[in-house]
């Protein structure tokens, strides 16, 4: 357990999005003893943060009134934007001086956008979003890759300590989800490089098994391939990282690249991937689920245990 300074320890938290990531994130607050009330459409995400010592909430504004610090980890911008400024957007409720942190992966410039609104009413805003996935959720270990001010940075940081490892002040507003979406180019781009090598190796008649403990040693070995090459053996696509999720992630990559006008033709592959596997119905599997992608179009399914 950390320990925390008095100040610190002070801060009430609202949070709002009680999903695969979302609830171990509340646990883990809960856990390091912040004082924190959830809001999730789920009632028993809801109920289980009450059992973890948590305080339930029945909507985004109770979740808000008297908050410190209010954290969003939902599934898209639209949501996000909603909760914060639509007809009852929580924008109108938050007290002056407090910190609104998206964890959420969204677009460098809706980050941007959000973070002017709100601070014309007094509330600073960090972007934060996190990688790592479910395990990293619920151990507390996740990588936190953050754009804002330092002083703002600096006062929640207690906060991001209870549910990552790994925390980095990268720049400005926009800069935390900018490094958000280069790192999901790596992760789904390495899982199309191995989903594509294992069809291969298989095909040909190599023990999957044994290929990755051959080469996990080697250059080609990372932190993605021993995440999901044993998910990839066992044929087991349960989420994770849904497909839609990082869909949606490598959909905004693809706008800020147009805007920047950098070409992104392996991001533009993969889209094109996970788009064939929506439509095929998987797009809630776990993205290392992409290899049936692959095993689609060579006509060859990878046996699972990794050997026939």
């Amino acid at each position: 357990m950390f320990n925390f300074g008095k100040e610190g320890l002070q801060m009430k938290i609202g949070f709002i999005g009680l999903g695969i990531m979302g609830k171990p994130m509340a646990f883990n607050l809960l856990k390091n003893n912040f004082e924190l009330k959830a809001f999730d459409l789920n009632e028993n995400a809801r109920k289980e943060v009450v059992e973890k010592g948590g305080m339930e909430v029945f909507s985004s504004q109770e979740a808000t009134e008297g908050s410190d610090v209010l954290i969003t980890m939902l599934p898209t911008s639209g949501i996000i934007e909603n909760v914060l400024f639509g007809k009852d957007g929580v924008s109108k409720s938050l007290k002056k001086d407090a910190v609104v942190i998206n964890m959420s992966s969204v677009s460098p410039v809706e980050s941007v956008k959000w973070a002017e609104r709100l601070n014309e009413n007094g509330v600073e805003y960090l972007d934060a979003p996190v990688s790592g996935g479910e395990p990293k959720a619920i151990d507390g270990t996740l990588a936190i890759m953050v754009g804002g001010k330092e002083e703002v940075f600096n006062k929640t940081l207690p906060i991001l300590e209870a549910m990552g490892e790994e925390i980095t002040l990268v720049g400005g507003i926009g800069s935390g989800s900018t490094t958000k979406l280069a790192n999901q180019i790596l992760v789904n781009v390495t899982i199309a490089a191995i989903g594509e090598a294992v069809v291969l190796a298989s095909k040909a008649g190599v023990d999957i098994e044994k290929m990755y403990q051959a080469i996990r040693g080697g250059l080609a070995g990372s932190t993605v391939l021993d995440a999901k090459m044993p998910l990839i053996i066992e044929r087991n696509f349960k989420p994770g990282g849904r497909i839609e999720i990082n869909l949606k992630d490598l959909l905004n990559v693809q706008a800020t690249g147009r805007e920047l006008q950098t070409p992104l033709p392996l991001t533009t592959n993969v889209i094109e991937m996970f788009q064939s596997l929506k439509a095929h119905g998987k797009q809630t599997d776990d993205h290392s689920g992409l290899i049936q992608y692959y095993e689609q179009v060579a006509n060859y399914q990878v046996p699972k245990g990794g050997s026939k």
